[in-house]
């Protein structure tokens, strides 16, 4: 049965995808359908605009997340959907890859933005390509055409009152050849830099490790986070890799982002694009970053944080 299906490993990640698949069904004249791992959140689902929800089977301890591939392979034949948007996790980019390959057809890893041939049915699925330095533009003709989205890109689905629609559950039993045999979590050292509302970041531009206490200081003026660019992160090791935005990096959407001494290169700025106010801070007057920057101060950080430390203090009366 043809439809738009959507699969995140989390429920936020599902609630963006819905969103993008609302879309996507409607200029297609097709239905939205999620899949869950979970039996109480399909009318939740359902709710957020998915008009049936498949339940997929628990997993046994030893058996990983890529143990649906068969399962999704299996519906995916039986049913013939037109679109699976999948979110691009670690795992989920695997699943993606796992089921293109079974179902021999094609996949855009890093789906950003799509558009929609009307003529042919078919989606135009868009991605950044050279580092963020152009966008390409893809068709799919097999089916089901795949697309990865890499979470935040689209705001999460909005619930609608009095939906209704179907909930199935699937039978099919996951199976891997790989099992777990423990699980260690990471110890993580940062927060989620890509949940945070206000994001100062440190780059090249800053001299010492011991320096990036001013960016704290500012970031916590403003009840915001601190980032840094790949090298600070990579290179130097100032701040935790789980910091460090950029197009290999995470991708956040803050409602403001302060960049302090970033150059500005497209890798960095493709991590940071989305957000709704961009300010930076360099002395260079021709750093890539003010191309991008809504406003800019080109001046010395050391000079300019210190003052806008103090401004913010007396006007936020901290």
């Amino acid at each position: 049965m043809p439809g738009i299906w959507v699969f995140g490993e989390r429920r936020d990640q599902t609630l963006e995808l819905l969103n993008a698949g609302k879309n996507a069904a409607k200029a297609l004249e097709t239905r939205l359908v999620a899949f869950t791992r979970e039996r109480p959140s399909a009318e939740e689902f359902i709710a957020y605009g998915a008009d049936e929800v498949l339940v997929l089977p628990q997993l046994a301890e030893d058996q990983p997340l890529e143990s649906y591939v068969p399962v999704l392979a299996e519906t995916a034949r039986h049913e013939d959907p037109d679109v699976f948007f999948i979110a691009a996790t670690a795992r989920g980019k695997e699943i993606a890859a796992r089921l293109a390959t079974r179902l021999e057809t094609g996949l855009c890893s890093g789906c950003s933005g799509f558009g929609f041939d009307q003529e042919k049915k078919l989606l135009r699925m868009e991605r950044m390509v050279f580092g963020g330095a152009a966008m390409q533009s893809l068709i799919c003709t097999t089916r089901p055409q795949i697309a990865t989205i890499p979470p935040r890109t689209f705001e999460p689905a909005a619930v609608q009152t009095g939906r209704k629609g179907t909930v199935r559950e699937l039978q099919s039993t996951p199976s891997s050849a790989v099992k777990v045999i423990k699980r260690s979590p990471k110890a993580k050292e940062a927060v989620n830099i890509t949940e945070a509302k206000i994001v100062v970041c440190v780059g090249r531009g800053m001299n010492n490790k011991e320096d990036v206490d001013l960016a704290r200081q500012l970031a916590d003026v403003l009840g915001g986070e601190v980032g840094c660019t790949r090298p600070i992160a990579e290179e130097l090791h100032w701040l935790p890799e789980e910091v460090y935005l950029g197009i290999s990096g995470k991708k956040v959407k803050p409602d403001l982002y302060i960049g302090l001494g970033v150059s500005g290169q497209i890798q960095h700025v493709t991590g940071i694009r989305d957000s709704k106010v961009l300010l930076a801070v360099n002395r260079d007057e021709n750093a890539p970053i003010f191309e991008a920057a809504d406003y800019g101060i080109v001046g010395d950080l050391y000079q300019v944080v210190p003052k806008l430390i103090e401004e913010l203090k007396t006007a936020l009366k901290v």
